[in-house]
């Protein structure tokens, strides 16, 4: 996951690379008379690769721009907090600060997404970054057989 503007940054160079990669060895394998369907399957495992880094910029972008992160587990609740940090605009090191923690702890739990974390220090980090948290609960759909007599 990215959390940083320079590890962003860095992803966007990587993704060119591979692109330019991609291109490359896709013409390799034509030129050596490979079918389309036996160059998707022989690219398969790269190009699985490289959308999974698209799509962690994906993330990063949306979570930048502030879109909002809805998450439907409280397992999800430290990708949340990381997402809420970037659209703050904050750093992990003015987060310390505010939390009046090493950056190396900001760091630490971001690299383990808030694993374990405490209800009141999720808290905690949401009124650092002056958010709000709403949070919904509602019951998964009944299926009709749970309503027939056993």
């Amino acid at each position: 996951m990215i959390k940083t503007e320079a590890a962003y940054k860095n992803a966007l160079q990587r993704l060119e690379k591979d692109r330019e990669y991609l291109a490359a060895y896709r013409a390799q394998l034509n030129e050596h008379g490979l079918t389309t369907d036996e160059i998707t399957r022989v690219m398969e495992p790269q190009m699985s690769f490289h959308q999974q880094l698209n799509d962690e910029v994906t993330w990063y972008e949306g979570a930048r721009r502030g879109d909002p992160q809805a998450i439907d587990s409280l397992r999800d609740l430290g990708r949340l907090l990381i997402a809420l940090r970037i659209a703050s605009g904050m750093s992990q090191r003015e987060l310390a600060t505010k939390l009046s923690v090493h950056e190396s702890q900001i760091s630490r739990d971001e690299r383990n997404e808030y694993y374990g974390i405490s209800m009141d220090r999720a808290q905690e980090i949401i009124e650092a970054l002056n958010a709000n948290l709403a949070i919904t609960a509602q019951p998964r759909d009944i299926m009709v057989r749970d309503l027939l007599p056993a």
